[in-house]
């Protein structure tokens, strides 16, 4: 038997109702590798398995991390290991859309050093008053290389770069070479990516978004906007997060953030594929239809 099957693809492309369905026929273990749905605070609109679904086959980091908390890929390829060693030989599926998860997993990570919690408040307390565009310009002067590699309006990364410098003086991309063995050796895995007609996943995104609405997505996010968490912080960063405080705080009419929020899910979409295309390897793209038929195979060696 393989020692796990890896269930990547687009947002809404059914990774985890395939996960479950072969996680009850083989007795596996579902571990999550989706940076969104690791967050308590997100059930909706993450998507995240229902308390039922949960009942039928053994879950493991969803949920698990509090919205507060910068969570990040060393983190959870830290948890990944501890949770592989806990179940031994048992069967396990790692299924989630954040690719770099799963190229942790497969192929190690970057030597990257932690970044203390005083050196992370100080960058963004730097970065407050900086509009995106200025942030990365800032990036380019003390890490060009790191920079390049960024799109201007990416945020995150670039505050993420400038936490690396302060806290090691170093840039970010100094340390790219420098790499952590796999979790995961070649030989023990299966990879499978759900690849679904674009026309199709875009009518999912759509009419999963409206049932989130429906399901009470609304008072999720206005629970989390009343913990006034900063807003550079993944969790705020949800798809469909902003868009939604931004309705609650008068800012949009429900209608747009709800049009907004699924063009910006259908965009998100569009750069898994993008990505997984260029830095998945070894996956087999699959269509969902048959991705079940696929995994039952991998797992029975």
């Amino acid at each position: 038997m393989k020692r796990a099957l890896l269930i990547a693809g687009p947002t809404a492309s059914g990774k985890s109702v395939v996960a479950l369905a072969l996680a009850r026929s083989f007795g596996a273990v579902v571990v999550n590798a989706d940076s969104m749905q690791v967050y308590a605070d997100l059930r909706l609109l993450t998507a995240r398995p229902s308390a039922e679904e949960v009942r039928l086959a053994p879950h493991r980091l969803f949920g698990e991390v509090d919205g507060a908390v910068n969570y990040s890929v060393g983190r959870w390829a830290r948890r990944a290991r501890e949770i592989l060693e806990e179940i031994g030989a048992r069967p396990v599926i790692f299924v989630g859309g954040t690719g770099l998860y799963l190229r942790a997993l497969t192929e190690g990570l970057s030597h990257i050093p932690a970044v203390p919690d005083a050196v992370r408040a100080a960058a963004r307390a730097r970065a407050e008053g900086l509009e995106t565009a200025e942030l990365h310009a800032e990036l380019a002067l003390i890490d060009p290389e790191t920079a390049s590699r960024l799109q201007p309006s990416d945020r995150q990364r670039a505050v993420r770069a400038l936490e690396v410098f302060l806290a090691a003086g170093r840039p970010l991309a100094s340390f790219q070479g420098e790499r952590q063995g796999a979790a995961l050796a070649a030989g023990t895995w299966t990879g499978l990516f759900l690849a679904p007609e674009r026309d199709e996943l875009y009518r999912r995104v759509d009419a999963r978004f409206d049932a989130m609405l429906e399901e009470g997505a609304l008072a999720e996010a206005a629970r989390l906007a009343e913990r006034r968490l900063d807003p550079a912080l993944p969790v705020m960063r949800a798809l469909g997060v902003p868009q939604l405080i931004a309705y609650l705080e008068g800012r949009l009419s429900l209608d747009e953030a709800a049009r907004r929020a699924k063009l910006d899910t259908r965009h998100y979409a569009k750069r898994q594929f993008t990505w997984a295309r260029h830095q998945l390897q070894g996956f087999a793209w699959v269509a969902p239809e048959a991705a079940e038929e696929q995994g039952k195979r991998a797992l029975d060696g």
